[in-house]
């Protein structure tokens, strides 16, 4: 029964995982963008990772209204509903590319906002509906992991591919990422007419006796529960955060002087790193701990994030990455790289299994408060844009490896968190 199950949801099954991907695609679009801005309208570092901080803020908005709109409707429609927003989120910053020059930067922003409320609806669809369309069980979370193996191809891809598609830097403009729009457009119209005719079974969603409001306030009774969400919120910041701030960096002919398509594919293997780590923690999930993960990952990152900020980049060292040649064709080969940056590369590794370790350590005995405490992590992955903005601000005022300080902070607390913060000190509650 099983088998014939999943064959009849194979197409579904196809188009969820591209969804997984497309997250990933759309979200890590928005970093490299920032390239784009600063050179097409001569802005900061700031304000060229402001579209990706409106990626992100959506969530914060979009947090908890998502979740009550999957109560409402399903999570068909809310699949529909997000991908129909996702559409017209891509579609604004296409439009901006056609826009005058005193607008078009606006109309970016906007576009980056719509968005990221796509985002957030699919991450609270694509996890249970795969699980559903596999049957559940070992097979239902084979299909997650898939998903999830998809969803870090796809932020290896992103900005490998816009480094290809912008070209010569100084010439940089949002029409040359038009591809890549056309793209996300194409394959959201494509899932949504699939997913609009296609029969496909609706996860069980549990509904709880009490208000949302009371669940939501018993949730934040948990010191661990409250710790691990501020946690959430610097953990996002923190993996968006490396390679956003090192794409400026590198592509910065003062700074990294590397041309944006090389910068591109160092950034890119940042985000194969975590895929390589995602594997690797999900090997060893059943035999570690989440706290001696998160601990180890915490302590190893802030060692590689040291030594990016102390040492010199003037240092180079030799990167094997795809990169362009004199002629402009793509070759593979070893490139000159500031050695900073290698040791942020390495910290992917680091990043890749954090954000399954902090979750698990944050809702350990919140029982009831479980599904509330889900959308409370939802509503602080905004962090991916605030923090990253810092950072931003402060690599304008302090220079690029200063602002790396900013990490460092986080990671600081990360490894706060594991150690100390994720002890369940309110046991007594009833859940």
């Amino acid at each position: 029964m099983t088998t014939k199950q999943n064959k009849n949801y194979a197409l579904p099954i196809v188009m969820m995982i591209i969804l997984f991907g497309m997250i990933s695609f759309v979200t890590n679009l928005a970093a490299p963008m920032g390239i784009v801005l600063k050179n097409q309208f001569g802005i900061s570092n700031f304000l060229g990772m402001l579209g990706n901080a409106a990626n992100f803020i959506a969530y914060a908005v979009m947090g908890i209204p998502g979740g009550i709109l999957l109560q409402k409707v399903g999570y068909k429609k809310t699949a529909l509903i997000a991908i129909a927003v996702g559409f017209l989120g891509v579609g604004i910053q296409y439009l901006s590319g056609h826009a005058s020059l005193e607008s078009a930067f606006i109309i970016y922003l906007l576009g980056a906002f719509v968005a990221g409320f796509s985002m957030c609806l699919l991450n609270t669809v694509v996890n249970p509906m795969l699980n559903t369309l596999g049957g559940g069980g070992n097979k239902g979370n084979q299909l997650i992991q898939i998903g999830g193996s998809f969803n870090s191809v796809m932020a290896t891809f992103t900005p490998m591919f816009v480094g290809i598609l912008i070209g010569e830097l100084a010439k940089a403009n949002i029409t040359d990422v038009f591809p890549v729009m056309y793209i996300a457009m194409g394959i959201f119209a494509l899932i949504f007419v699939v997913l609009a005719i296609v029969n496909i079974p609706e996860p069980n969603a549990e509904k709880s006796a009490e208000p949302l409001g009371k669940l939501l306030s018993g949730a934040l009774k948990f010191r661990h529960f409250v710790l691990g969400a501020i946690a959430i919120f610097v953990y996002v910041g923190v993996e968006v955060g490396i390679p956003g701030t090192m794409n400026l960096f590198l592509s910065d002919p003062l700074a990294g002087g590397l041309d944006t398509t090389t910068a591109g594919f160092v950034v890119g293997t940042y985000w194969f790193l975590m895929l390589i780590g995602r594997l690797v923690g999900a090997f060893i999930g059943g035999k570690v701990s989440s706290k001696a993960m998160l601990s180890v990952a915490s302590l190893v990152g802030l060692i590689l994030v040291t030594c990016a900020i102390f040492l010199s980049s003037d240092t180079q060292i030799s990167l094997p990455v795809l990169q362009k040649g004199g002629t402009g064709n793509l070759s593979f080969g070893l490139a000159q790289v500031p050695i900073n940056a290698m040791f942020l590369v390495l910290a992917g590794l680091c990043t890749s299994i954090m954000w399954g370790g902090i979750f698990n350590l944050a809702v350990e005995g919140l029982g009831k408060y479980l599904a509330a405490a889900s959308g409370i992590f939802m509503v602080l992955v905004c962090g991916g844009g605030l923090l990253p903005a810092l950072q931003g601000f402060v690599a304008d005022v302090a220079g690029y490896m200063t602002s790396y300080w900013v990490v460092f902070a986080g990671l600081a607390y990360l490894l706060f968190y594991a150690l100390i913060g994720s002890k369940n000190v309110n046991k007594d509650i009833p859940v």
